[in-house]
């Protein structure tokens, strides 16, 4: 499973001309599942994304977490986290995981995200989206659980 975090100012996402999803600062995560990902790699997720201190303190240093500050999450399903471009020069997506393994994933991902309190948007799954967003810093951090206990 792989999350690109972007922290923002403010973010939103639109489906057919409508906003779906529109949050204030937090994180914005674009999610992507793959073939061989498990809840476990779910749970590990939402604890390092909901626990990264990449938000500022009174002094100015990355010292807390989106929990911390009461933030929000804007989290959009993106299987191009998973495009190979090793060869030629049109990526290949065959790790990512296909919908009927991906959606309940992508799911359970928002709903341990919620369970922390937090407000919690989203994309669709699937559906061609446009996102707009004002990342700040810029600060934008990318996780694979791959590499989880690495």
């Amino acid at each position: 499973m792989r999350a690109l975090i972007q922290r923002v100012k403010r973010a939103s996402v639109t489906i057919d001309s409508q906003i779906t999803g529109k949050i204030n600062e937090g994180l914005l995560i674009f999610l992507g599942v793959g073939e061989d990902d498990t809840e476990k790699q779910v749970q590990y997720l939402v604890e390092k994304c909901t626990g990264l201190r990449i938000f500022t303190d009174e002094q100015d240093k990355m010292n807390l977490s989106v929990k911390d500050i009461n933030g929000e999450i804007l989290v959009v399903s993106q299987f191009t986290l998973f495009g190979d471009c090793k060869k030629g020069k049109r990526p290949s997506f065959v790790r990512a995981a296909r919908p009927e393994t991906a959606i309940p994933l992508y799911e359970s991902f928002i709903a341990h995200c919620k369970n922390t309190g937090l407000n919690v948007q989203t994309g669709e799954f699937g559906a061609d989206m446009q996102i707009e967003l004002i990342n700040d810093g810029p600060v934008t951090i990318w996780l694979d659980t791959e590499e989880m206990g690495k």
